[in-house]
């Protein structure tokens, strides 16, 4: 016959159970996803990361101009050591980009630099939808499009806004957050990880 457990004993048993469960759905939910590091590695696969921290809420103050960063939400001293530090990391494994494309946002331009060390193309196609929600289908069209063109042997990252990303991939990532998506027929991306290095 079993000793019966204490009702503290049960309870923590129960507790290191539900630990257990939580862990391995995790696990699980990784495992399906596979290694967002080593999809980057591959070939067709493409990167998209919503730029570094920038403070002060969604969209940018009334009045802004593209053609003036002082005038828009630009990125915080932390945004710009996480943008390095997200490019160190991507060097320790072995990951480089063949083009880099941003959104014309200063903060996007600038994390995309940051990130690679170069220069990014302005893409049209990853323009800010706050306050301009009326281009979000024309948009997440060009992306497709784009994407369906792209050689399956190129690695491209795609620097661009939370709200972009949102109504392409239906997810919300963190501000210097990278989505790793493979892309499908008709470009049609999808998530197989993220990443956001802290």
């Amino acid at each position: 016959m079993r000793p019966r457990r204490s009702p503290l004993a049960q309870r923590l048993l129960g507790g290191v159970l539900c630990v257990a469960t939580a862990l391995l759905a995790r696990s699980g939910d990784a495992q399906g996803q596979g290694d967002p590091w080593q999809a980057l590695r591959q070939s067709g696969h493409a990167a998209f990361m919503r730029h570094s921290d920038a403070p002060g809420g969604a969209g940018d103050p009334a009045g802004f101009r593209l053609d003036d960063c002082a005038t828009q939400r630009n990125l915080s001293e932390d945004g710009r050591a996480q943008a390095r530090r997200t490019g160190a990391a991507l060097a320790r494994n072995q990951v480089a980009f063949d083009r880099v494309l941003t959104s014309p946002w200063c903060r996007c331009r600038e994390t995309a630099r940051l990130v690679t060390d170069k220069a990014a193309e302005d893409f049209d196609a990853l323009r800010n939808l706050v306050g301009r929600q009326e281009h979000s289908a024309s948009q997440v069209t060009a992306l497709k499009s784009y994407l369906s063109k792209l050689d399956p042997a190129a690695r491209v990252l795609f620097v661009t806004h939370g709200i972009l990303i949102s109504a392409l991939m239906g997810i919300n990532p963190a501000q210097g957050e990278i989505v790793v998506v493979r892309i499908g027929a008709g470009g049609e991306p999808t998530v197989v990880g993220r990443l956001l290095v802290d």
